[in-house]
């Protein structure tokens, strides 16, 4: 894969999870980074969100690996918040390059019970959020003259209506009609607009309780290691039987998406589902 070198990527959701390892993958490269997160939970989300720790921790392995990373705690719902810390890296780094609009959450609810404020925040969050990076980000990558990579991160939600996430649903074919969007209109400028669309992901988001009930409602407490067994509800869901995918598999995407290897690739959702939906 094409060199990096030099270049900067913004991230959001980057204190963990999938948000961090596509940091510390891109700062391998010799991407430099400005990330943020929110750090603390959320009401409606039936797991525990990241802590300042979490974003230190990311700060530490980015710069143990001598790139520079620029770091701040927001919400992805305060745009003027996340146009400020764009505007901070961008002048301590001296470019942008790359947007990896990654934050997002994760809760389910049949609809007849779903609430409003559920509703509303996985919309600010999943769908506004990720409006919110693009939004602050462009003025600065068409200011550089040489065009960009933005990737968005969808889902299999993005294709499907599965049952008990009317608003993950919503909010996650929301982000396809972002991002085919911005592909015609940024395409003059050579700036590249993509999706990665990935199955269940090994991450908080995928592994607690709460979701594990909702695939396993036969047990009382569901563990990793059921939802692993060979017969697990969660196998069932992709043609290849696996559970779920690792982060590197969603970070591998956005790595090609980003390179010079898919300078003429825009306007793609691109799955990795284990062929969730071939089935």
């Amino acid at each position: 894969m094409s060199s990096l070198e030099g270049k900067v990527a913004f991230i959001t959701g980057a204190a963990r999870g999938q948000g961090r390892n596509h940091a510390v993958r891109l700062a391998e490269r010799g991407v430099d980074i400005i990330a943020l997160d929110i750090n603390r939970s959320i009401d409606t989300v039936p797991y525990a969100g990241p802590s300042p720790a979490d974003l230190a921790e990311t700060v530490r392995q980015v710069e143990a690996l001598d790139r520079r990373i620029v770091a701040r705690e927001a919400d992805v719902r305060d745009l003027a918040a996340v146009r400020a810390i764009v505007d901070e890296g961008v002048a301590e780094l001296g470019r942008l390059d790359i947007v990896v609009a990654n934050a997002g959450v994760a809760s389910t609810s049949p609809a007849r019970e779903m609430s409003e404020q559920m509703w509303r925040e996985m919309i600010d969050i999943n769908l506004h959020g990720p409006w919110h990076a693009v939004t602050s980000a462009l003025p600065h990558l068409k200011a550089d003259g040489s065009g960009g990579a933005i990737v968005l991160i969808g889902s299999v939600a993005s294709f499907e209506g599965l049952p008990n996430l009317v608003h993950y649903n919503a909010a996650k074919h929301g982000v396809l009609g972002i991002m085919r969007t911005l592909a015609n209109e940024l395409g003059p400028e050579s700036i590249r607009v993509n999706a990665v669309c990935p199955t269940n992901v090994a991450t908080d988001m995928v592994i607690n309780e709460h979701i594990m009930k909702l695939f396993m409602p036969e047990l009382e407490r569901p563990t990793r290691e059921d939802a692993e067994k060979p017969d697990s509800a969660y196998r069932a869901l992709n043609a290849i039987p696996v559970p779920w995918i690792e982060v590197d598999d969603v970070t591998n995407a956005i790595l090609f998406l980003v390179s010079d290897e898919a300078r003429y690739v825009t306007g793609v959702a691109l799955p990795v589902d284990a062929g969730f939906l071939v089935k």
